[in-house]
């Protein structure tokens, strides 16, 4: 008589885990090497397990980052788990100027890591900025849109380096192909912005 095997439905210990850290933010091989090597053996496991909350995996072993991402949803059936923020022009452009960045760094260099201070990337930045002769504001402004960067996860303060950051790979996720089309277009709403002109609505990211 055969004997019918029942399908393994056992969860991994690990998976719990490595969910409830990607929910927390964005997993890095090198930051988080344990849980890392575990999402790379269950990576199919958590799929599924995210599906169900109306999430997708996003996993790049090549630049060695995981996060979640929600599905579009365009009726809205479930609820948003990972937040939305609206982004100001000047973040949006100082985000596309770093991708930017990180493209020609990509083309031109064999390294990995980008690494900028605050003064580059202020010269970056300085092109599309109006003339003023309140410099201190203009300092001012750009460091809490630097900040701001930071925080969204797309900018990393090297330990030890005062002003000094590393910009995160990942932001090839998020600002991708179809936004970098768009970036002509993004700065025309932000040269009609400085010169008083209603610009178009701001754009969104989700948290990284």
């Amino acid at each position: 008589m055969n004997t019918i095997m029942e399908p393994d439905t056992r969860t991994p210990e690990e998976l719990p885990g490595v969910v409830t850290r990607l929910f927390k933010g964005v997993v890095y091989s090198e930051a988080d090497e344990k849980v890392w090597q575990s999402l790379l053996a269950l990576a199919s496991q958590v799929r599924d397990y995210v599906a169900v909350l109306g999430l997708d995996l996003i996993l790049d072993e090549s630049e060695g980052y995981a996060f979640l991402k929600s599905r579009e949803d365009p009726d809205v059936t479930l609820p948003r788990l990972i937040p939305r923020r609206q982004l100001t022009f000047d973040v949006s452009l100082l985000l596309a100027l770093l991708r930017a960045r990180m493209l020609e760094f990509d083309t031109n260099s064999s390294e990995t890591r980008l690494i900028m201070t605050e003064q580059e990337i202020a010269d970056m930045v300085s092109v599309f900025l109006p003339e003023s002769s309140n410099e201190a504001r203009i300092v001012d402004k750009l460091g809490a849109n630097i900040k701001k960067v930071v925080e969204l996860g797309f900018l990393r303060k090297l330990r030890g380096e005062t002003g000094t950051y590393e910009v995160a790979r990942i932001l090839k996720a998020y600002v991708d192909a179809q936004w970098l089309e768009e970036f002509d277009a993004r700065l025309a709403d932000y040269r009609r912005s400085l010169t008083g002109q209603k610009p178009a609505a701001s754009t969104e990211t989700e948290d990284a």
